[in-house]
Formats: structure tokens, sequence, C-alpha cells
């Protein structure tokens, strides 16, 4: 046990990342089960949802799991006109697919506030926060109810920042990782840090334990992370390639023959810089250059990129992955853990105190 797994309650020092928009129930519960630290990502879900999520999850386990929460702040004010040049721009995509452009709804996203107190109410083990630094009156709520938070950091700054606002735990994330680059002090292009550059650094500047992510797929990515002072990890594409996860299978297939190279760092499916696979709707919007703002533009593409995604259409869907994918061999979740765990070193005795839980 070390100061991490000690603080998190769980046995071996890997955490799953939190797709937004792509968890699933079984892998979150899964990883727990193993030992890890699962978690869920809850982007878009409103209090109904966030409930049936927490329900799916404790019917198939009672370890400790991580949920996600952005901190995307307030959404940006377009107008009509706006609004309908960015669906004209996208509407190629709709009428390929046989369905109608969608009409502006009364709201792109649920409100944080809405989240929190639904996520605050179900009192998860572990609340994880990308882009931002949690309130002040967040912390407190969490600190009340024992409740363990994570922030995410890509740059030295960002962590100091996140340490000074009372997180318990930061998980450093290289530009290697799949997804979302969540930088929050500077726009995310010049907050370009590889994962093991920013991991010392990281471990240098602040106390708390640092978990790190991006680029880790096996178990030699785990010891150099440890080498470099983390006190875990934290892996997205070598689990998003499972079939216990929610990718579908045109997803799991761009995993499986990506190179090294393959990816791209784009804003045209969400508004947002991600690190994703670089297909015919990403090149498409990006040679049209009509880009909505985030989250805008997730919003409109996720209209038919949810219809992609039934017919297995992997061109018009957002296939994100990182630059670690090669090494993304196992398609079932035990054997991506195992894998990993093979790269733990003994955990020296901890020290600090146990667990808030």
């Amino acid at each position: 046990m070390n100061q991490l797994t000690s603080l998190l309650g769980i046995d071996i020092p890997v955490l799953l990342g939190p797709f937004g928009g792509m968890s699933s129930a079984e892998l979150t519960a899964d990883v727990s089960e193993y030992g890890g630290l699962g978690a869920f990502g809850l982007y878009g879900y409103d209090a109904e949802r966030i409930g049936q999520a927490f329900a799916a999850i404790r019917a198939r386990t009672a370890r400790p799991f991580a949920v996600n929460l952005w901190l995307t702040g307030d959404e940006p004010a377009i107008s009509d006109a706006e609004f309908d040049t960015f669906v004209e721009a996208l509407r190629p995509f709709f009428d390929e697919l046989g369905i109608p452009v969608p009409s502006r709804p009364a709201r792109f996203l649920p409100t944080f506030a809405e989240q929190l107190e639904a996520v605050i109410a179900s009192e998860p083990a572990v609340i994880s926060f990308v882009y931002g630094v949690p309130p002040a009156e967040v912390v407190d709520a969490a600190r009340a109810r024992g409740i363990v938070l994570l922030g995410t950091a890509t740059t030295v700054d960002e962590a100091v920042a996140l340490e000074r606002s009372g997180v318990d735990v930061i998980v450093a994330t290289g530009m290697e990782a799949a997804g979302h680059r969540v930088s929050f002090l500077r726009v995310p292009e010049e907050s370009i840090v590889g994962t093991f550059a920013l991991i010392p650094q990281v471990v240098d500047a602040v106390r708390v334990p640092v978990v790190a992510a991006g680029g880790i797929a096996d178990r030699r990515g785990v010891r150099a992370a440890f080498a470099l002072g983390a006190s875990g990890v934290q892996v997205g594409t070598a689990f998003l390639a499972t079939r216990q996860s929610a990718a579908n299978d045109a997803h799991r297939q761009a995993i499986a023959e990506a190179s090294a190279d393959a990816s791209v760092l784009t804003r045209a499916m969400s508004g947002r810089l991600a690190r994703g696979l670089p297909n015919r709707a990403i090149r498409s919007i990006e040679a049209g250059r009509v880009i909505a703002p985030f989250p805008i533009q997730n919003w409109l593409t996720g209209q038919f990129r949810a219809e992609a995604v039934r017919r297995g259409i992997g061109e018009l869907q957002s296939l994100w992955l990182g630059q670690a994918a090669p090494l993304a061999r196992h398609t079932d979740a035990r054997d991506v853990f195992d894998e990993l765990a093979a790269g733990v070193p003994p955990l020296e005795p901890s020290d600090d105190p146990p667990s808030r839980r």
C-alpha cells in the first residue's frame, strides 16, 4: 500500500480513464473489482441519468469508484443566425445519413450545479474534475462527506493551482493521451507537454500523490511512470479497446489498426482540442473551416455521430485514441489490468492516514 492506494481505498494503483460519453457500468465496476479504481464519465448527464449510472455501477460492485465532471463554465451566447450557420456547415452529414438537421435545443448541456448536486447526493468514493479547479464550496461539500477529489493537470502550473484548491490527488496527463486536452490556465495549444516530461516536474512541484496519464498501455509504461515519481497510473485507450467498454466495433477496430503517429489533435468534432483518429468527418469539417464553439459543436456533431454509431460507420464518429494505441493488444479488461499491474513496483507501507472513506 502507498499513499495513493490508502487514500482511494484500492489495492493496486491503476485507475481507469473516465470516458466522457463512452463509459460503461460494466468496465467501471470490473476495474474496481480487480483492485483498481474504476471511473465513469458524466459528461452530458442530467440528474436522472447520473442516478441511473450510480445504480448500474453499484449493482455490480461495492468497491470504490470515481465519477468525472467537467468544469467548462457557461455556454457561449450565440444568435439563432449563428446557430443556423453552424448547422448548415454540417448538413452534408445529416443528408448522407438521411436524418433531419436538428433544431436548437433549450440548452446544450445540463448545468454543473445540477450535476454536482446529484453526484454529491450519491456520495461516490471519488470525484475527478477536468477543465479547471473545483470551487471552494465544492471542496468543502466533498470534505464533509469523505469524498476524495482528483484534479487533472496538463502543465505544472495547473498542478500547483489544483493542489492549492485542496484536491487530494493530481492526474498529470500528457499530450499523448486520447480524447480532449483538458488544459485550463492557457489554451491547450500552449499546454502540450509529453507525459514523461510532465510527471517528474509535477511530482517536484506538489506534495499530493501524482497519477500519470497519457501514453501508458502496458507494464513498461507503468514502470517508467513510477520511476519518475508517480504514485499510480491512469489508462484510457487500452481499456477502451476491450469488449467491456462502451466503444463500438468500428472504434475498437480503429484502435487495433492505429499506428503511433496516426492520431491528430483537432477541434472539428467538439469545438475543443482533442486527440483522435482523423477520419472523413474530421477532414471535411476542418476543410470547411466553420466550427462552432464548445459545447455547441459537440452537441451538433453528436446528433449525426449517434446515428453513425448505430450503423457502425467509423468515418462519421469521434474515434478518440491515444498515441499508445498500438500497445493496446488485449480485448478483455482483465488482461489489460493484469498487464498494467505487472508493472507496479512493490509498494512501501504508507505512514499516511488511511482513506477518509
